[in-house]
């Protein structure tokens, strides 16, 4: 006879320590954002004249005009492209369906400075296009600057687009097709049953797809500053870096938390009605097969985003890699430093925010007398992935100096103890990525049946007892896969990096971003494959769990 929770009270229940630990993790993570405000508000109005008059505006309308711009590309790119390798089968197919994920290894300031070079008035390409149209010189013929609006709009929407992909695919592959096919037989046409079926019905996994394209868009400073657009971002780590001045920045970050508030805002909204229900298994969706000329137009238009979007660049980063180290150039010691420290933070990084993860997913899980509280804890622990790493680092640097100065002064130190050991940078970038393993293990967790734990709990165990003998070996996948993402995304973390760093503390990032910086590409290419090499290793996660097709629909509540 299985035993209910009901007669069993407290069975799942986690105990008061873990409860607590969740507690000061979720205070952790909102503490930033807190002092961040009282930095703002609590340095005087002196310095929100010259913000407003001078730098607010020109920053806002950027962000604005580049978050309008990107939203518009990734949503055209990404939901074409689902929909076309859902509902048509053509030569390459099968390959791009999961080629067109390929860009999320890309950060996007390294196709940045991939395309500076590449697109530069003496480079290859435009030396190529005058080649062949008979010209000499860039002063008879030349593309339009890269450094500008519309360059930015282009590098970072063909870099993002595949969050949109991501999301539209999984619901277009789980639509019923009976629904197209009544459309159809009520005469609608192909694309009029696209935009007034599958497209509505699609809404929300856009809203959330495009959410997070957006907040990437928000976070990014490499691209903007070397393409030289001053969003809300570069103008926060430029007022804190080279004007000195920490109030400022924290004001206006405040501005960009507003727009952060909006982005989540539609996320959520998204999720809400992101569950559409059915009684009986119905089938997918098939491909409708393609012939002659528009099959290899199909081919064509779905190429192109993996090639602009990862190819290109990626070409160029082994090229110029291979050369540095056929002229006997080599690798310096400097960059090797950079990729020790890469690797250290990474896994420094990956150990805080699993562990973190682990304890709030599993607080989360009590189903004891309080389980709303432990929900918003968990949800509250998440919301590090929705804040900038520029907003975040201004926020925990202030508390972090005290602690740092406390510290010292207890144990006799100088200087800063945490700062300087690189533990602020790493509790910045564990609190930023956390949403990654706490989703996850709360994944893993859903799935072990409950009669399991019970199990364990009728023999005596406690509730660490049953994580540490019964949960733990059956959350390996889920713990392994949310360790691989902190890892990678903490090894192309930027504008973190670059506030919070100890001194002469270089990473490939902030390396590739010093090396850009002074024009100088040659061992920037090299640090920059790295970084590419390693965050391919998510996406061919993500190609072979996410994007398998189905052959039926499942039932209830599957997006």
């Amino acid at each position: 006879m299985l035993i209910g929770q009901r007669h069993l009270p407290g069975l799942h229940a986690a105990g008061p320590l873990w409860r607590s630990a969740s507690f000061a993790i979720a205070v952790g993570v909102l503490a930033p954002v807190l002092t961040l405000a009282w930095l703002a508000f609590g340095s005087g109005v002196g310095h929100w004249g010259p913000l407003f008059a001078h730098v607010l505006p020109r920053a806002a309308l950027n962000t604005a005009v580049l978050l309008a711009g990107v939203g518009t590309l990734v949503l055209v790119i990404g939901t074409g492209c689902a929909w076309l390798v859902t509902a048509c089968d053509f030569p390459g197919r099968r390959v791009l369906h999961w080629a067109l994920l390929l860009p999320l290894a890309m950060p996007t300031y390294i196709v940045a400075f991939a395309y500076l070079d590449l697109l530069h008035p003496i480079g290859p390409v435009q030396g190529a296009i005058r080649w062949a149209l008979g010209f000499d010189s860039p002063r008879q013929f030349r593309l339009p600057d890269l450094r500008s609006m519309p360059g930015a709009i282009f590098v970072l929407g063909f870099v993002l687009y595949p969050y949109v992909y991501m999301t539209a695919r999984a619901m277009f592959m789980t639509q019923p097709a009976h629904l197209m096919e009544a459309a159809r037989t009520l005469g609608e046409s192909r694309r009029g049953a696209f935009f007034r079926v599958a497209l509505p019905l699609a809404r929300p996994a856009l809203a959330v797809g495009l959410s997070l394209a957006l907040l990437e868009t928000l976070n990014d400073i490499g691209a903007s500053e070397f393409l030289g657009i001053n969003t809300l971002t570069v103008a926060v780590y430029t007022t804190w870096i080279t004007r000195s001045d920490l109030a400022g920045a924290a004001q206006i970050a405040c501005a960009m938390l507003f727009v952060v508030v909006a982005l989540v805002w539609l996320e959520r909204n998204g999720r809400q009605h992101q569950r559409f229900g059915s009684a009986q298994r119905m089938r997918a969706i098939q491909p409708r097969r393609l012939h002659g000329a528009a099959s290899w137009l199909a081919t064509a238009i779905a190429t192109l985003p993996v090639l602009i979007g990862f190819v290109a660049p990626a070409l160029y980063l082994v090229f110029e890699s291979a050369k540095r180290l056929h002229q006997g150039g080599g690798v310096s010691q400097g960059l090797l430093a950079s990729l020790g420290n890469t690797l250290a933070l990474a896994a420094g990084v990956t150990l805080v925010a699993v562990a973190a993860g682990l304890v709030v997913a599993w607080a989360a899980r009590s189903q004891g007398s309080r389980p709303n509280r432990a929900r918003w804890q968990a949800r509250v622990a998440t919301l590090g992935y929705a804040v900038p790493g520029t907003v975040l680092a201004i926020g925990l640097l202030t508390p972090a100096l005290a602690v740092d100065a406390a510290l010292a002064n207890l144990l006799g130190l100088q200087g800063l103890p945490l700062m300087g050991a690189g533990i602020v940078l790493v509790v910045a970038c564990a609190i930023r990525f956390l949403a990654m393993p706490v989703g996850g293990i709360e994944a893993g967790l859903a799935r072990i049946p409950p009669a399991i734990e019970q199990a364990s709990r009728l023999l005596g165990e406690t509730s660490g007892g049953t994580l540490r003998r019964v949960h733990l070996p059956l959350l390996q996948p889920a713990i392994a896969t949310g360790a691989l993402l902190v890892f990678v995304d903490a090894m192309k973390e930027l504008p973190a990096t670059l506030l919070l760093r100890p001194a002469n503390f270089d990473t490939l990032a902030t390396w590739l971003y010093a090396e850009a910086a002074r024009g100088t590409y040659e061992e920037g290419a090299i640090a920059a494959l790295a970084i590419v090499a390693v965050g391919l290793l998510p996406v061919m996660l993500l190609a072979r769990n996410q994007l398998g097709t189905p052959s039926a629909l499942p039932g209830p509540d599957k997006t």
